[in-house]
């Protein structure tokens, strides 16, 4: 039995456990707190503590689930690779920091999961050690840093409360100058983790890793951490200033990623702004203070992302290492398995009713209708879920229509039974898992009170958004913009990764450079140790020649000593 198999059967179990126990817990209404003393020295003592309650088992019920499906695909995928230990070693570490995330109602605690996150993200990109990679790991590595630097200043600032444990003071003293200054901090940490704007530019660079971390990362785990922490803070900036700020910058991130996927050929990287784009759509129904179905939008979308990122990794495999979709026309023939899972994830995306995507995204659109936001941000929600259809369609059709343009005269067909069977595994829950979720999270029906307009307006945006995803296959509207420049905008995600990578990285990357030069080997050398150095030199110099010269000066003391008794006389 190889290793993969043996993680996969205990992760499978422990998730079947974990999700009967949320089940449970929300069936009952219960919240279990664990808090576990390690050392006590004086009055000081260190403290594990684990917050159980249905909506962290249910998360790591997902999460083990989807790392599960993901290790036994692996072990097919990754067939051949010399250092497969160490690839699952790293994948079971990134699954253990998520948990830790998962399950600490303690900010030392979060941080730990945190960082180990930021860490294993960064081995896992740099995998396949090429210079791409290892570009594509430092930008992800110093992007996290912003956010891990503002959670180390939450922590610093939660010590004018004598805990770090935050439930026990989120609800009690939300108007404090302080609380508000940690719910900054968090916040700008969970736009770093989550990619929102200004940090987008390291989500579609993190692709470089092996599409089975693409699988994981961008479903349950590393993306969805800062999503997950302002779920749990969300107490904090509902109805402030910060809110409208954070809901402006999310639906800003869902337009401006929508736009690039139609302008992008690379299959893993329309995927990847894909869950951008469902990323803002988390972050922005979560400023609008439903914490509830930014959780629900948030398992849902971890199902069917997860299985399209498989199909994607399985495409990639058959057509030998190519990701551009401009050569995958026809597929449909050849793959029939793959690139059905393929669009029913895709579909699912889309919203299509009745599968997974449409149970969350559908009842996020009509709250949106039934909240007070300003037109600007209602024709943003639309537009961008237009733009996500679009996308989806354009990639539907490249897979399933179109010629088959590949160069290479290779055998493609659906033999590899292990991937297929990961894949058909999620695929169930890729089509019940929204009907399922939507039945224990809202055990009432959510009362939505719409004229017929409004609510059939989710609709006409889908088949607006069909036609326009056909139109961009056959090219068409790409020469209706005829502007090359524009196109570039759009492309290259409003010019962020260049900015990111050349303007800001550079310029902090050499302003450090200069600062350890004239600082630390400069001025603090010339003044501090260097300095000292010198100074201790010319005094034992001045010493030493004191104590050569110590009988001549003893006997001028003494004859000085013998003159001045006589004068005294």
């Amino acid at each position: 039995m190889s290793i993969c198999l043996i993680f996969f059967i205990l992760l499978m179990l422990s998730s079947l456990i974990l999700f009967f126990m949320s089940i449970y817990f929300m069936i009952l209404d219960i919240v279990i707190f664990i808090e576990w003393q390690i050392i006590s020295l004086v009055s000081s003592s260190i403290t594990m503590t684990l917050l159980l309650d249905w909506m962290s088992l249910l998360f790591m019920s997902f999460v083990l689930f989807i790392s599960s499906v993901v290790i036994f695909y692996s072990d097919e995928y990754m067939y051949g690779d010399l250092n497969l230990n160490r690839f699952i070693q790293l994948v079971l570490m990134f699954v253990l920091s998520m948990m830790f995330l998962i399950i600490s109602p303690n900010l030392i605690s979060i941080l730990l999961g945190w960082d180990g996150l930021g860490l294993v993200s960064y081995c896992l990109v740099i995998y396949y050690q090429n210079v791409k990679s290892f570009n594509a790991g430092m930008l992800t590595a110093l992007s996290n840093r912003i956010g891990d630097v503002a959670l180390l200043m939450a922590i610093a600032w939660m010590l004018n409360y004598g805990s770090w444990n935050y439930v026990f003071y989120i609800e009690s003293m939300k108007n404090h100058f302080e609380m508000q200054v940690i719910s900054y901090l968090v916040v700008l940490a969970a736009m770093t983790k989550s990619a929102q704007i200004p940090f987008s530019a390291w989500l579609p660079a993190a692709m470089a890793a092996p599409t089975p971390v693409s699988a994981l990362v961008h479903s349950s785990t590393l993306v969805t951490a800062g999503v997950y922490l302002l779920i749990r803070f969300n107490i904090l900036f509902m109805n402030t200033l910060l809110s409208k700020l954070l809901l402006l910058i999310s639906v800003l991130t869902m337009f401006m990623s929508g736009l690039g996927a139609n302008y992008e050929y690379d299959l893993k990287k329309i995927i990847a702004l894909s869950t951008l784009s469902q990323l803002g759509l988390m972050m922005s129904i979560l400023c609008l203070g439903y914490s509830k179905l930014a959780f629900f939008h948030l398992l849902t979308h971890a199902l069917f992302k997860a299985l399209l990122f498989m199909c994607a990794g399985s495409v990639i495999h058959n057509l030998k290492n190519n990701q551009d979709i401009r050569m995958m026309g026809n597929l449909i023939l050849s793959l029939p398995l793959t690139i059905s899972c393929m669009n029913i994830s895709n579909l699912a995306l889309c919203g299509m009713p009745f599968l997974a995507g449409f149970y969350s995204k559908d009842m996020i659109l009509e709250m949106v209708m039934m909240s007070y936001v300003n037109i600007i941000i209602f024709f943003l929600y639309f537009l961008s879920t237009g733009l996500t259809v679009m996308y989806t369609m354009r990639l539907i059709f490249f897979s399933l229509m179109g010629d088959y343009n590949f160069m290479s005269l290779n055998s493609i067909n659906d033999s590899y039974w292990i991937m297929l069977k990961g894949m058909l595994g999620l695929l169930f829950m890729a089509i019940m898992g929204g009907s399922v979720l939507n039945w224990l999270i809202f055990p009432i029906p959510v009362m939505i009170c719409l004229p017929l307009i409004m609510k059939l307006l989710t609709l006409i945006v889908i088949i607006m958004g069909v036609f326009l995803g056909y139109e961009l296959f056959q090219l068409k509207i790409g020469i209706m913009i005829n502007n090359n420049n524009l196109i570039n905008f759009i492309g290259s995600m409003w010019f962020m990764p260049s900015i990111f990578t050349i303007g800001v990285n550079y310029m902090v990357l050499l302003l450090g450079y200069k600062i350890v030069k004239n600082i630390d080997y400069g001025w603090n050398e010339y003044l501090g140790g260097q300095y000292l150095y010198k100074w201790l030199m010319n005094n034992s110099l001045k010493n030493e020649l004191f104590l050569n010269n110590e009988l001549k000066i003893h006997f001028m003391m003494f004859i000085f000593l013998i003159i001045m008794f006589m004068f005294m006389m």
